[in-house]
């Protein structure tokens, strides 16, 4: 589990600063995906907000957890798992329906995809759930 730890603040950590930088306007042009300015696209963009802060915060809260010995981390850490499969999934399956590659989103996304399946089943044995 040490190495979901790491995973665990890249991607957490990641969304955070991702959202700063977002909010900020930070993001220079040429890294920006496709239709960056189109309304429609900056809509479903920040769709994901309220999702990826709750996965930050049910990650971090999880490692708190971990630290302080209370068993409840794993379904904190569960949890955020799954939330983050789910954030990948969506944004993979709108590039996909919009038939839009681009090296850079799809990797960031695909990331958010696969990675928890390494840790899912792990949590969900050790929980007997």
């Amino acid at each position: 589990m040490r190495a979901m730890k790491g995973f665990f603040l890249v991607t957490d950590i990641g969304f955070i600063l991702y959202w700063i930088v977002t909010f900020t306007g930070w993001i220079p042009q040429d890294w920006a995906f496709k239709d960056y300015e189109d309304p429609h696209i900056v809509a479903w963009n920040w769709s994901f907000l309220p999702l990826d802060l709750l996965i930050s915060v049910s990650g971090l809260t999880s490692l708190y957890l971990l630290k302080r010995g209370n068993p409840s981390w794993k379904g904190v850490a569960l949890i955020s798992l799954v939330l983050t499969s789910c954030s990948g999934l969506q944004a993979v399956a709108f590039w996909a329906w919009m038939k839009d590659f681009d090296a850079a989103w799809w990797g960031f996304n695909l990331y958010l995809l696969l990675y928890p399946l390494l840790f899912i089943p792990r949590l969900i044995k050790k929980n007997d759930i």
